[in-house]
């Protein structure tokens, strides 16, 4: 698991009550939501590159014929 440093952050309210709405809307806390659109917005302005996707894969149990 990577570090994360604290920061404090200046937001307008306005700002920031978009970001809760959103969040809420995404089931994030404020703090994820931030972080999200941060690393978005880095990767789609190529500063940084997306190294690590997280993919869930559901495994069958013995006996489950259920299709994915």
């Amino acid at each position: 698991m990577t570090k994360k440093k604290a920061f404090p952050l200046r937001i307008n309210e306005q700002v920031l009550a978009a970001i809760q709405r959103w969040a809420d809307d995404d089931l994030r806390s404020v703090n994820a939501q931030i972080e999200y659109v941060l690393r978005d917005a880095l990767v789609k302005s190529g500063r940084v590159k997306l190294v690590q996707k997280v993919v869930t894969e559901i495994e069958e149990k013995d006996g489950d014929s259920r299709a994915n």
